[in-house]
């Protein structure tokens, strides 16, 4: 039996508070709320997306496509594994970011039903995984250090 690799998806994905300190999150096909950012571009074959070089970018450019947003990537915030849907793991990797266009009402993409923007006591009440949960409280815990 020859050696096969597991190949593990890997999404990278924002906690970007708008000048309000209200988080923005999207609404997904499993009726959860999610923090924007997505797949990690390995590149070729013809048709796909040229690769990602590094996290930061992606989570950048992630930003641009799903909410029209410009962000900075700062620092690495989390990583760990989600199972949503049963067999398909992923890699989840979340940075805070800080917003660029503060005034920049975002827009829905194609890959969502909604977006939001909600205040750190709106967050709880909002069904997500328990890692952006995490992630999210470690930003609004460090903003307010600050």
């Amino acid at each position: 039996m020859s050696y096969q690799p597991s190949l593990w998806p890997v999404s990278v994905k924002a906690v970007a508070p708008d000048h309000r300190l209200r988080v923005l999150l999207l609404r997904n096909e499993r009726e959860e709320w999610e923090l924007p950012g997505g797949r990690l571009e390995i590149g070729p074959p013809v048709g796909s997306s040229p690769a990602d070089h590094n996290l930061e970018e992606t989570v950048e450019r992630e930003l641009r496509e799903e909410a029209g947003w410009e962000v900075k990537a700062g620092d690495l915030l989390d990583t760990w594994i989600y199972e949503p849907l049963p067999g398909r793991r992923v890699l989840i990797v979340t940075y805070d970011c800080r917003v660029l266009t503060p005034d920049m009402t975002p827009v829905v993409s194609h890959e969502h039903s909604r977006v939001g923007l909600f205040a750190e006591h709106e967050v709880s009440e909002l069904t997500r995984p328990d890692g952006y949960k995490r992630s999210i409280a470690t930003v609004y815990a460090t903003r307010k250090k600050r």
